[in-house]
C-alpha cells in the first residue's frame, strides 16, 4: 500500500492509538499523533490493559522510563494485542544499559511485535551484537546495524526500523531507506519516542512494512519543512507539529529511496 494512500487512510479513519510510553515523551507523542491526524490514548494502568487494548487500532510500547508496574502493563497489553490481532510497535529505549531493562526488552520482543523501532545501537544490542550506544543516544551508524535488523526481522517475524540521518527499514525480505529531516531533531527530547507512537497510528491503517515506511517518511518530510523555519530546537518543535499536519500524501514518496 503506497505511503500516500496510508496517509489518506490515517486521516480518514483517525485510529485510536494506545501509547504506553515514558514520562518524558507523553506530551510530545500525543501531540505528534494528533498533528498527523490520529487519536492518542496514554493509558497505562495494569488493571485496564485487557479491556482497553482490544478497543484500539494499534498499541505502542516504549520502555524509556521503565518500572515494575509499567512493565506489567506492557506485558499484558502486548498479550491482549496478540489475542485480538491488534498491531503493536516496540521501542526498546536504551535496553542495553541495565540487566533489568535487557530482560524487559527481550521479554517483550519474544511476544513478537508487529514493528520494532530503534536507533542503530539499540537494534545491534537487541540482536546480541556489541554497540557503542550511550543511554538513549546511538553511538553506531545505521549502516552498521542493517544486518542485525534483518536477523531480528526474520527471527521474530517483525518489521525493523532503524532511525538515524537516513532511516533503514526491513522485514527480512523487503528493505527501504528514507532520507531528509533535520539535525535539530535529536535536540528535541522524546521526538524519536513520538515517532513510535506515529508508527502505531500508521500500523492501524495498513500492512506493517508499508505503515512503518509511511511513518518514517512523514517524519522526514515534516523535519525538513520545520528546519526551514526554525531558529533552534524550541521553535523547531512548534514548526514540526505544524509540518506534520500540513504534509500532503504526495510529499512522502520524495524522501523514500
Amino acid at each position: 500500500m503506497p505511503p500516500s494512500d496510508l496517509m489518506t487512510a490515517l486521516r480518514d479513519q483517525k485510529p485510536l492509538v494506545h501509547c504506553i510510553t515514558n514520562y518524558v515523551a507523553m506530551n510530545i507523542a500525543a501531540n505528534v499523533v494528533l498533528a498527523a491526524g490520529a487519536s492518542p490514548a496514554m493509558v497505562h494502568a495494569p488493571e485496564e490493559m485487557a479491556e482497553f487494548t482490544p478497543l484500539c487500532g494499534a498499541l505502542t510500547i516504549n520502555i524509556g522510563t521503565l518500572s515494575a508496574p509499567w512493565l506489567a502493563s506492557m506485558t499484558a497489553s502486548a498479550s491482549a494485542a496478540a489475542n485480538h490481532n491488534v498491531p503493536w510497535v516496540l521501542d526498546p529505549v536504551a535496553h542495553f544499559i541495565t540487566n533489568y531493562r535487557k530482560r524487559a526488552a527481550q521479554g517483550l520482543l519474544a511476544q513478537r511485535p508487529t514493528i520494532v523501532r530503534g536507533n542503530a545501537s539499540e537494534i545491534l544490542a537487541l540482536a546480541g551484537e556489541a554497540g557503542a550506544g550511550k543511554g538513549a543516544d546511538s553511538g553506531d551508524s545505521v549502516e552498521a546495524a542493517q544486518g542485525a535488523a534483518k536477523v531480528l526481522a526474520v527471527q521474530f517475524g517483525t518489521v525493523v526500523a532503524i532511525t538515524g540521518p537516513v532511516d533503514y527499514l526491513t522485514d527480512g525480505d523487503q528493505e527501504a531507506h528514507v532520507s531528509g529531516g533535520s539535525s535539530l531533531m535529536p535536540q528535541v527530547t522524546a521526538l524519536g519516542c513520538s515517532q513510535t507512537a506515529l508508527m502505531g497510528a500508521y500500523a492501524a491503517t495498513g500492512p506493517a512494512f508499508d505503515a512503518a515506511l509511511a511513518a518514517l517518511a512523514h517524519f522526514k518530510v515534516a523535519g525538513t519543512a520545520a528546519a526551514k523555519l526554525a531558529q533552534g530546537p524550541g521553535s523547531f518543535q512548534m514548526h514540526f507539529l505544524d509540518a506534520l499536519s500540513a504534509a500532503q500524501p504526495t510529499d512522502l514518496a520524495q524522501v523514500i529511496g
